[in-house]
């Protein structure tokens, strides 16, 4: 019993988060790269729309947080939606939910390095980006909270950047602010690039994610999502709104560095490198939240055996998944040094909105005394979800399906397996 006890104890996670640190680790994970690189294909699929795409998104990105933040209050673990989905809908469910969470976000892990790379050392970006895993992979490694002060940092650095993108557009003056024409905009462009836009919204799922860590999780976890999500939409409609104005939705949609060629454009080519530095620090503020989001959820499906039990050890000292972060950093290092996945915000994005439709689907479930939101929400949420995920490009829609396809189909080998063992096992009367 004794034994059992300290095992227990040693699989446990410590809180030591507050709302404070709850609050900038969710902004930390949207106010990243983002926002440095998703205005250029939203404009594409919408041009001047993407600023109802930027409301749209976060409109559904809100319904999301809603349904999580009760979810996480009744189910204070780690895991996410993977726990949700598994607790309210069924085992599938929760494992399709993990399925699409950890393999879109672990391809947002090597494309947010690379991010670093391109804009550190762009002759060396695939070093910089396995560099920049192996590093902030062992700061994870000694514990949440030394990532947490290391976010406030940089969630303070990208917040100052940003404003100085904004302050140098707007006083660009009248003669270099373009027309805005929406004559052109369709629902069809405007659903895609919230699609697009929602990849940089998509962060406050690791406040959830870390609900093993938080204290008092049904007071902190409520407060924290819809807080660090409204003030990441404000930041980013001042933003969308600058650079649009100097660019113009046309040049906005050619733009490679959208933020860069704002300040350029704006006759303020001083700021070109504090640009750069700020889309490196936001890059790596994104890739330690998700390496910390992505760990999570492996050690809850290591623990319920859908991932290999091994992944399941917290380390004694540190209280954190090492083997789980760990076998992440390999996996991220190697795409990183071997592709360029900056292409990948749209698959991502379909992974993470059909983790969120698990996530939506499973407050419905909520009975009014467990604190069930407001059924607009969730119902929104789901269909928003489901529309957004197939508004995306076909090339990312296709991937994603056969994805998650093959995810689907190993669950029904493993599951058959299991059930011909116990058939097996079970003794003839």
């Amino acid at each position: 019993m004794a034994d059992a006890a300290m095992m227990s104890q040693n699989q446990a996670l410590a809180r030591r988060l507050g709302t404070g640190d709850a609050v900038v680790i969710g902004l930390g994970s949207m106010i990243g790269a983002g926002i440095f690189v998703t205005l250029g294909p939203a404009a594409r699929a919408a041009g001047a729309g993407l600023l109802i795409g930027l409301a749209v998104a976060a409109s559904v990105a809100y319904c999301n947080a809603t349904s999580s933040a009760r979810l996480a209050a009744r189910y204070p673990a780690s895991g996410g939606s993977y726990l949700y989905g598994r607790e309210r809908l069924g085992d599938f469910w929760g494992y399709l939910a993990g399925w699409a969470f950890v393999v879109g976000k672990t391809a947002s892990c090597a494309a947010m390095a690379l991010t670093v790379g391109v804009y550190v050392w762009p002759a060396h970006s695939h070093a910089v980006a396995v560099t920049a895993v192996l590093a902030l992979t062992a700061l994870n490694y000694t514990g949440v909270q030394r990532s947490a002060r290391l976010t406030r940092v940089i969630v303070a650095v990208v917040i100052a950047v940003l404003a100085a993108v904004v302050v140098t557009s707007l006083r660009a003056g009248p003669t270099a602010v373009p027309r805005l024409d929406l004559t052109e905009v369709t629902v069809g462009g405007v659903l895609q690039s919230a699609g697009l836009l929602f990849f940089a919204f998509a962060g406050y799922a690791r406040i959830a994610t870390l609900g093993e860590e938080v204290r008092e999780p049904a007071r902190v976890i409520p407060r924290a999502i819809p807080l660090a999500l409204g003030l990441t939409l404000a930041v980013y409609a001042i933003v969308a709104v600058a650079v649009l104005a100097v660019l113009g939705p046309s040049r906005l949609a050619e733009a490679v560095s959208p933020l860069t060629e704002a300040v350029q454009a704006a006759g303020a080519s001083r700021l070109v490198p504090v640009v750069q530095l700020g889309a490196a620090v936001a890059a790596l503020g994104s890739l330690l939240a998700l390496l910390l989001g992505v760990s999570r959820t492996a050690l809850a499906m290591a623990r319920d055996r859908h991932l290999p039990h091994v992944l399941a050890a917290v380390h004694p000292r540190f209280q954190v998944p090492h083997r789980a972060e760990l076998l992440i950093c390999v996996v991220v290092a190697v795409l990183a040094a071997i592709v360029d996945l900056r292409d990948a915000i749209g698959f991502s994005s379909f992974g993470v909105l059909i983790y969120y439709a698990v996530a939506n689907a499973s407050a419905l479930t909520l009975r009014p005394d467990e604190g069930r939101p407001a059924r607009l929400f969730p119902v929104l949420g789901f269909v928003g979800c489901v529309a957004l995920a197939f508004a995306l490009p076909w090339s990312s829609v296709a991937t994603g399906i056969a994805v998650i396809g093959s995810g689907t189909a190993v669950y029904g080998l493993r599951r058959a397996r299991r059930t011909r063992r116990r058939r097996h096992t079970t003794p003839a009367r």
